[in-house]
């Protein structure tokens, strides 16, 4: 989703930030740093916007009174988008926020990076973007010099690999006044304490456009199916991945999602459908969300979806089916010659 062949980076601060349960402090650079080679800025550019290359999702800066000015990164983020003569100060802003909501002992120290760049593509638009990294994580790296000799090993401990982006957040300068366009990237999502990066640091909500209407709404039916289906009624794996089928084709040849067009479509069992549009409200209750009724289908939604649809039927530990047409061809029973099910 987004590109960067034709970025650049206009400014850049760094600075230190520890964790405050550990007693530790921030430490704040005193002006930006200036880049002058040109191969370290092609270095950085890959190294902060590589990793944003394969995600999809587009969240917004919100706030629980619905205040955008209470965000205090989308005040920062505003006052830098509005004036670049600020950009360093407000950085000491956003590292002295980012250090008081680093409150989990676990969390670990690191440098924070504050960039501004000019013409990252997102959705084919090209747009300033202020991005916000975070390194956490030092490795030991080797170097092979030559000699007269032949050779010598050195090594360099605490280097920061440029393939492994820890922690990053962009926010686009577009649509403003809905809490802009932000892209996150976690490598440490899965621990419960790096939620603070999206929920206290960033304080994010999800866009709901039709890429998280489609992407949701294939997550719901694929949960109905898998779990809820088969406590309410009584179908086979071959039957599962059937339906699951169904729904993945419908998805790739409709431009449009209609739930009632889909239930008949695809599920066709009048109980079955009830029993998944009330699966379907369930879960909106349960993770405030809602998913329209209706909505246009997003193609890359879709596809991120197809890796998580498993169309394999496990027949024992020997033999799996890969089934992609018609439930229709597929015959269980018994063969009586040999003995076995088949």
């Amino acid at each position: 989703m987004v590109t960067f062949f034709e970025a650049s980076i206009e400014q850049l601060s760094i600075h230190r930030i520890g964790n405050k349960m550990q007693d530790e402090f921030y430490v704040l650079s005193e002006e930006p740093l200036k880049i002058e080679d040109e191969f370290l800025s092609k270095l950085l550019l890959q190294y902060f916007l590589k990793p944003f290359e394969k995600i999809n999702e587009v969240y917004r800066l919100i706030h629980s009174s619905d205040n955008l000015d209470l965000n205090e990164i989308f005040h920062f983020c505003t006052s830098i988008f509005d004036d670049a003569g600020c950009f360093h100060e407000n950085s000491e802003l956003m590292a002295k926020y980012l250090y008081e909501v680093s409150s989990h002992p676990k969390i670990k120290s690191g440098e924070l990076y504050v960039v501004l760049f000019k013409n990252v593509q997102i959705e084919g638009e090209l747009l300033d973007a202020l991005g916000i990294f975070k390194s956490e994580t030092k490795d030991t790296y080797l170097k092979i010099l030559p000699v007269q000799s032949g050779f010598e090993m050195e090594y360099e401990e605490s280097g920061i690999d440029i393939n492994k982006l820890d922690k990053g957040a962009l926010i686009f300068k577009t649509e403003k006044e809905l809490g802009y366009k932000v892209m996150v990237a976690d490598q440490t999502n899965r621990s419960s304490e790096a939620v603070y990066w999206k929920d206290d640091f960033l304080k994010l909500g999800i866009r709901n456009d039709s890429y998280n209407q489609t992407f949701n709404t294939l997550g719901v039916y694929k949960s109905f199916i898998t779990s809820a289906v088969e406590a309410e009624f009584e179908v086979t794996k071959a039957d599962k991945i059937d339906l699951l089928n169904k729904s993945m084709k419908y998805f790739k040849d409709k431009d449009s999602f209609d739930i009632d067009e889909f239930s008949r479509e695809v599920i066709g069992n009048t109980i079955a459908i009830e029993s998944f549009k009330t699966f379907k409200s369930n879960y909106e209750q349960e993770f405030s969300t809602e998913i329209s009724d209706s909505f246009d289908i997003s193609a890359a939604a879709v596809k991120s979806q197809t890796k998580n649809y498993k169309t394999v039927l496990k027949l024992d530990k020997n033999f799996h089916i890969y089934i992609h047409g018609n439930r229709e061809f597929i015959e269980k029973g018994f063969d009586d010659g040999k003995s076995m099910n088949y």
